[in-house]
């Protein structure tokens, strides 16, 4: 009984997660086709609903075909590295309080661990693992300098990412996801939410583009590159080890936007639950409604910069990453600190 409630977690947090990629997919030829004036999917289902499922049809029935000279083993385990890492991810994630279900207090939340950020900055780090294996085992040499792209990305935006994460710890006092989501949950001044993004605006700005770099979503997929790179490091993929890699990219944009509306956004927490005398279950809903349309809203907006801006040449790159940003989050940093210092020593 007791394994129970944690299997049925993971069971419904794969299908939502599934499901949500689909509706994804959708939205996002849809906006596509609006943003470059096409009609988009039109053919399979009412309104071209179904054409995601049609497509992940044709994926799992085609020929998987393995480069001659390639690494077979490791073409065929870096995908599953990517969805792993990629489905991994959301389980320390916060989607809501708790609810009772059969006079049992469920926590809407997988796995309730006390450093969730660094867990989920561990699991980010290993994702990389599968892009540069699949350029490696591939031997190819466009999926090769793919590979390499997504490892000098890493390690240019992740500096970044983290010290930018460091001044909200300092804001919140806490590793856990949980914590920082119950300090957002109090008002500033003028019944404004105490959300991050309104205390450590510079952070979240720095967050949220080393998001981009990290999910390698336009403008800034460099591994991939197809006017130079033919496909970048899935050149030579097909089938449904390619539908993988396809499904771990979606899925790393919807954990990067519950983890952007986790730290900046306020999370779970509804601004007015004590006005409205909410509690309970019905609570509970609340709060589960407003952290999807808050996480709908940052997918919305992450889909738009990709069919809005070009893609960066990858020693813009470089450059944004290490001689912007990094002093960026760093000098962020410093300031936090000190007025948090003095915050403290004024008391």
């Amino acid at each position: 009984m007791e394994i129970l409630e944690p299997l049925t977690k993971v069971v419904l947090t794969l299908a939502t997660l599934l499901t949500i990629v689909i509706l994804t997919i959708y939205t996002e030829r849809r906006i596509s086709a609006f943003v470059q004036n096409r009609i988009g999917p039109n053919r399979v289902g009412p309104k071209g609903l179904l054409q995601a499922i049609a497509d992940v049809v044709k994926l799992v029935m085609k020929e998987d075909i393995v480069p001659r000279n390639a690494n077979k083993r490791i073409h065929d385990l870096a995908p599953v590295i990517s969805i792993g890492v990629a489905m991994s991810t959301f389980a320390v994630i916060p989607i809501g309080g708790s609810i009772e279900i059969f006079g049992r207090n469920v926590r809407l939340l997988m796995a309730d661990v006390n450093i969730g950020i660094l867990y989920i900055l561990a699991l980010t780090s290993m994702g990389v693992y599968g892009i540069t294996l699949a350029g490696w085992s591939s031997n190819n040499k466009y999926s090769l300098l793919g590979g390499m792209r997504s490892s000098a990305q890493l390690i240019s935006y992740e500096l970044s990412m983290g010290v930018s994460i460091i001044g909200v710890l300092l804001v919140a006092g806490s590793l856990g996801l949980d914590d920082i989501v119950q300090g957002q949950a109090k008002t500033l001044f003028a019944g404004i939410p105490a959300w991050n993004i309104f205390v450590q605006p510079v952070a979240f700005v720095t967050f949220f583009v080393a998001a981009f770099a990290e999910t390698n979503r336009l403008p800034f997929d460099l591994p991939e590159a197809e006017p130079e790179l033919v496909g970048g490091y899935h050149t030579e993929y097909s089938g449904l080890k390619f539908g993988l890699f396809m499904l771990s990219e979606y899925v790393n944009m919807i954990v990067a936007s519950a983890v952007i509306v986790t730290l900046f956004i306020g999370g779970y927490a509804f601004p007015w639950a004590e006005e409205f005398g909410l509690s309970g279950n019905v609570l509970a809903l609340a709060q589960f409604g407003t952290f999807a349309v808050k996480v709908a809203l940052v997918m919305l907006f992450i889909i738009l910069i990709r069919w809005t801006l070009p893609r960066f040449r990858y020693d813009q790159l470089m450059n944004l990453g290490w001689k912007v940003m990094l002093p960026i989050a760093l000098a962020n940093l410093v300031v936090t600190a000190s007025v948090l210092a003095i915050i403290k020593w004024w008391n």
